[in-house]
């Protein structure tokens, strides 16, 4: 069997920013279905199934660079840990490098997160009439609310979904006897997807309450707990799967998409 292959900075920056960038414009409206079905207003208020890609031009402009930024980081992490790690522990390897992925792609991608579930779910029309509503309600910072709480759901997300995905490709390719291709490397990417998707919901719901702001009666959330506190009073544990199908089918899509054209 051939041996994988490293991946260069450059070509997992480039390869990454192209697929981000592909798997966001094309399942843009399952986006905003999701989001709405999240927000505290519930779906209907939050807009429906109008507009559903109010908020892309944001999306769109934060895709490629963090999709870049995550696969820049995670290759050359998994190529410097991986040389100084015993090989039986490569699922850890895998894990590490995709949480320093997450950590950098954050930086980037929160600040369009924020701007577009406000977009998504109607509290604000226009993408220049929400950056100046963020940053006169709150500053610079406010486009970095919720920034650790993506973190935190990102990297469970990212801890389950890439040790499947690496390891599916792994044994697919044992079993075949040679490395797998982009279509092989796509399915194995849906899985894992839709999979670590579906397990992290209760995250993104949290997150995506946080940067909406505040709930269906206009008071601001106070940080990750009181979001969580105020989540459940509303109907009890269900109320954190909100969206959860959409979420999943999304990623599902977006992870063939996303590793299929990544490779």
């Amino acid at each position: 069997m051939s041996t994988p292959k490293e991946t260069s900075f450059v070509v997992a920056l480039l390869s990454g920013g192209c697929a981000g960038t592909s798997v966001d414009v094309a399942l843009y409206p399952i986006d905003t279905i999701k989001t709405r079905l999240q927000a505290p207003q519930g779906f209907l208020k939050a807009g429906g199934f109008k507009g559903v890609y109010r908020g892309l031009g944001s999306a769109a402009l934060g895709s490629a660079p963090g999709a870049a930024l995550f696969f820049s980081t995670y290759e050359t992490s998994k190529n410097i840990i991986g040389k100084m790690v015993d090989p039986k522990y490569e699922s850890g390897v895998y894990m590490v490098s995709s949480s320093f992925g997450e950590v950098a792609a954050c930086l980037v991608r929160v600040p369009t997160e924020n701007v577009k579930q406000k977009l998504q779910a109607g509290v604000y029309n226009k993408t220049g009439e929400a950056v100046s509503g963020i940053l006169k309600e709150m500053g610079p910072r406010g486009f970095y609310v919720g920034y650790l709480t993506t973190v935190a759901r990102e990297i469970p997300f990212s801890f389950i979904q890439f040790p499947i995905y690496e390891g599916l490709k792994k044994k697919w390719s044992a079993y075949q006897g040679e490395q797998v291709g982009p279509l092989q490397s796509s399915l194995c990417g849906s899985f894992a997807g839709g999979f670590s998707a579906a397990v992290t919901t209760p995250l993104d719901v949290v997150k995506t309450r946080l940067m909406l702001g505040k709930d269906a009666e206009g008071v601001a959330y106070k940080g990750a707990m009181d979001t969580v506190t105020r989540i459940y009073a509303e109907g009890g544990a269900g109320r954190f799967f909100l969206g959860v199908g959409p979420r999943t089918m999304w990623i599902s899509i977006g992870g063939c998409v996303f590793f299929g054209a990544y490779e």
